[in-house]
């Protein structure tokens, strides 16, 4: 009895010394994500029960591109964190994203069935080499009458076709399903590149000064992520104002999906290295602005570089419990009227709102509410705006170096790299419209637009689209570090309006003046507007200027233009009214060697 004492004992002993080093496995969720402009800082939580005592805590979920330097763990005041450690953890197979289990699906059922069709093929030998060798029992081993031998040899004839073609389609069948399997293992292999879900942990040695149930936040930088910023520019007529959306393109391969996370998209560089800043010297120098080229447009667009930055225009929305029109009663009785969105609500799916979707409430009382919405608004009229779009989701906070947009809406990024598309912000611009024409280079006019005061939009060097009238015409390149003060866009070309050059025959010549050969050239340019709008025109022409001292060039008629001297670019403004035609024409003259040539076309 005395000994089962001293053995209980000591199982209990031990067990209350193993009871303070328990291990523990749990899964973190991402929470928040801030993504830079190269680089990005995840933000995890996770909840663990732990005993008083020490434990090792291991928390997976994490990105295997963590920056380990930039690891942040946080915990109750109770808890004390011991030591940090990190390590990989590759999840192929439970890392497998739906579509590779959708391939591996088929993939294994093609299988199954090229092995169905080998075990057909196998039998299918098998009869023909049984029937061959009874073929051979019979003709030899067996006297038969002819009739006999004929009948016997018209069933070979025909059980042997029949095996044969059964073999042959067998075959063809295997053939299709092996070039379908193929198709299928390039199709995984190329999937399997895009999967670039594996996951890391954090392992946490613990004392915990109490049973207690602990939430735990773990913050990293990690580089594989980024935004980009585009434009949508849309522009319904040359009478409205140009709709400027801004736009994000947001990738990541961290290992990790982004589900319903929250995100904020900033355009500063993350902070990764835990060293105090140390001044350099700053040197000063000219620099060439980002350019961007595209021949096919008539125009390039820029932008002015800024200093002061302007806050962006923003919606700020307050959580509420309900609302009470001051001056009436709001009993269940006499409850105010309720327009969301320009539709009268009841009362009870008003209370059901979720607060975070309201963009604006106003309140009508009295005569001001009766006179819009009647009799029975004569307790009042609650007029609600609910947000209808990504960019009323989307709160800006500016600083001195840098733009954080914060979107309100949990959001998902696969880890696939793929671009995912989010509307920041949204703004109209007035634009003077202008059309512009080089007939000497292309017969078409195009319209351009100008658009000047809008460096307070802070905007982002990006493509643009150009959509006008509802049609995409094309892309052009926002550039903030340009150093002109307007925005010029091209938004594609109009065949309403008409654009001629001529060369007059009439006034063209050539003289022979002694060892020289001078050239006369004179152009007629016609443009005429067949809408039924008035339009500005800008319409350009030249004329050649001399490198070489034996070659002189005289401008003879400008026919009104003004004159670039140094380029010889002449650039006529014209104002058309509807249906009307305009006309100009300039000459020069080229005077050279008469034995040689030059490129006067």
């Amino acid at each position: 009895m005395r000994k089962l004492w001293i053995i209980a004992f000591l199982l209990l002993s031990i067990s209350n010394s193993y009871a303070g080093d328990e291990k523990n496995t749990i899964t973190s969720t991402v929470k928040s994500v801030t993504v830079y402009r190269n680089g990005a800082e995840m933000i995890h939580t996770a909840t663990a029960n732990l005993a008083k005592g020490s434990s090792e805590l291991v928390i997976e979920g994490i990105s295997n591109t963590i920056d380990i330097n930039s690891l942040q763990v946080n915990c109750p005041s109770t808890v004390t964190i011991l030591g940090v450690e990190f390590s990989n953890q590759y999840l192929v197979n439970e890392m497998a994203t739906p579509a590779m289990k959708k391939i591996q699906d088929s993939i294994e059922t093609i299988k199954d069935k090229i092995q169905s069709i080998d075990i057909s093929i196998a039998t299918t030998d098998d009869l023909l080499s049984v029937l061959k060798s009874n073929k051979e029992i019979k003709g030899s081993q067996t006297g038969l009458s002819v009739a006999e031998l004929m009948k016997l040899m018209d069933y070979y004839k025909l059980k042997s076709a029949e095996l044969q073609n059964d073999l042959s389609s067998l075959k063809i069948r295997r053939q299709k399903q092996q070039e379908l399997l193929a198709k299928l293992n390039l199709q995984f292999n190329e999937e399997q590149k895009k999967n670039t879900k594996s996951a890391g942990r954090v392992i946490l040695q613990l004392s915990a000064a109490l049973n207690i149930n602990s939430e735990f936040t773990i913050s990293y930088l990690t580089a594989n992520a980024y935004w980009t910023p585009y434009y949508d520019l849309k522009v319904d007529n040359i009478k409205s104002p140009i709709n400027l959306i801004y736009k994000a393109k947001i990738s990541q391969t961290t290992g990790i999906d982004w589900k319903k996370v929250k995100l904020s998209l900033s355009t500063s560089l993350p902070s990764q290295y835990g060293a105090a800043p140390l001044l350099r010297s700053w040197f000063l120098s000219y620099i060439n602005p980002v350019s961007r080229m595209n021949s096919q447009l008539a125009a390039s667009n820029t932008i002015q570089s800024f200093d002061d930055r302007k806050e962006l225009s923003e919606v700020v929305v307050t959580a509420y419990s309900g609302v009470k029109v001051r001056g009436l009663a709001t009993t269940a009785g006499s409850e105010p009227i309720y327009i969301v969105n320009g539709a009268e609500m009841s009362s009870y799916d008003y209370s059901r709102l979720d607060p975070s979707s309201i963009k604006k409430i106003d309140i009508l009382k009295d005569a001001n509410a009766t006179s819009v919405y009647g009799s029975r608004a004569a307790n009042g009229a609650v007029i609600i705006d609910l947000k209808d779009g990504l960019d009323d989701y989307v709160t800006v906070a500016e600083n001195e170096m840098d733009v954080t947009y914060d979107i309100e809406l949990p959001y998902d990024v696969p880890t696939n790299g793929k671009q995912q598309i989010a509307t920041l912000k949204e703004a109209n611009m007035a634009g003077v419209f202008k059309y512009y024409a080089v007939p000497k280079l292309d017969r078409e006019a195009y319209l351009l637009a100008e658009i000047s005061d809008w460096e307070k939009l802070n905007l982002l060097p990006g493509e643009a689209n150009i959509i006008f009238e509802g049609t995409y015409v094309g892309k052009s390149f926002i550039d903030p570090a340009s150093t002109s003060d307007t925005l010029n866009l091209t938004l594609g070309k109009d065949k309403r309006v008409i654009v001629k050059r001529e060369k007059l025959v009439d006034f063209s010549s050539v003289k022979f003046l002694g060892s020289n050969k001078l050239q006369t050239f004179t152009y007629e340019l016609t443009v005429k507007n067949n809408k039924k709008d008035a339009v500005n025109f800008i319409l350009k022409d030249q004329y050649p200027i001399s490198t070489n001292k034996d070659i002189e060039v005289e401008l003879l008629s400008d026919g009104g233009a003004q004159i670039n001297k140094e380029i010889g670019v002449l650039t006529w403004k014209l104002q058309l009214a509807p249906n009307e035609s305009k006309t100009v024409r300039f000459s020069y003259s080229v005077k050279y060697p008469k034995g040689k040539i030059l490129n006067l076309n």
